[in-house]
């Protein structure tokens, strides 16, 4: 039915600011949906990505490979992105749905602050991303799953918060640092040794950047940096000045200095004894 103004109904309701909630009434088929089954070939998929709070903020970090089977699919993905001005969210798992459920939830933090008049708090967006994740609980089933990894600012207590996820949208947040990918076992034994929670945005970038390498070092499915390429992974810092993507210049000289002194000890840093900085 249409109002008198001749407008769908769906523009008109009330008790609600989720965009999400909007679209599926007035074009749910225009949600990012597939029609799975066990003949779907393989998709694209997505890994590594971490992330690490600092003293002002948090650091998010993710590598460039996707893959499908046995096969790259691609050398230069981006899995990192501004979720709003405060917030960063990076994906793993099925590359196609991951990068619609980020468009969406972007679109959706948008709706709700031009709704409200005010912004979500980072709990509440941390909660309405579980909510998404929960309605894609079927192709998950069935092996197109999306993992993501929340970070944000909080200005309400100054300080970095990171959220992780599971596949049926369960919600944990995490105190330090957290990966999530093929590769974040190894990536989140690299983040062990080398976090300091007083850390420097600087610094943490240089521990996310080694982290990921550690990571690309033992499982095939993560990309370590291409020097050849100009290849570098995308790394996100989020405080109370907002969301910064850092260019490849930036990125460059931390890569090449990593690489050069993995050269004379191929395993990496070592973590510092206590009472020292790392």
């Amino acid at each position: 039915m249409s109002s008198p103004l001749g407008l769908p109904d769906p523009y008109r309701a009330t008790g609600t600011a989720s965009f999400v909630d909007f679209l599926a009434a007035l074009h749910p088929e225009r949600l990012p949906r597939l029609d799975a089954s066990p003949s779907t070939p393989l998709a694209p998929h997505g890994t590594t990505i971490v992330a690490l709070r600092t003293a002002d903020g948090a650091v998010m970090a993710g590598d460039r490979r996707a893959t499908m089977g046995n096969l790259i699919a691609q050398n230069d993905i981006e899995k990192v992105f501004a979720a709003d001005e405060y917030s960063v969210i990076g994906i793993a798992g099925t590359a196609g749905l991951a990068v619609e459920l980020v468009r969406i939830f972007q679109v959706e933090l948008e709706h709700y602050e031009k709704i409200e008049g005010v912004s979500l708090s980072i709990e509440g967006k941390a909660n309405r991303l579980a909510t998404m994740l929960r309605g894609n609980l079927g192709l998950a089933m069935q092996g197109l799953a999306v993992v993501p990894l929340f970070a944000g600012y909080d200005e309400s207590r100054d300080t970095g918060r990171i959220f992780s996820y599971d596949v049926t949208g369960g919600r944990y947040e995490e105190h330090d640092f957290y990966a999530v990918g093929s590769g974040s076992s190894f990536a989140r034994g690299s983040l062990k040794k080398l976090f300091s929670r007083d850390a420097s945005a600087a610094d943490a970038v240089r521990v996310a950047v080694e982290a990921l390498y550690d990571a690309a070092d033992d499982d095939s499915a993560t990309g370590g940096p291409d020097m050849a390429r100009g290849i570098y992974p995308v790394v996100a810092v989020v405080d109370s000045s907002g969301v910064r993507i850092l260019s490849d210049d930036e990125l460059a000289p931390v890569v090449r200095t990593m690489v050069d002194a993995r050269v004379g000890r191929p395993d990496g840093p070592r973590a510092m004894p206590a009472g020292e900085a790392s």
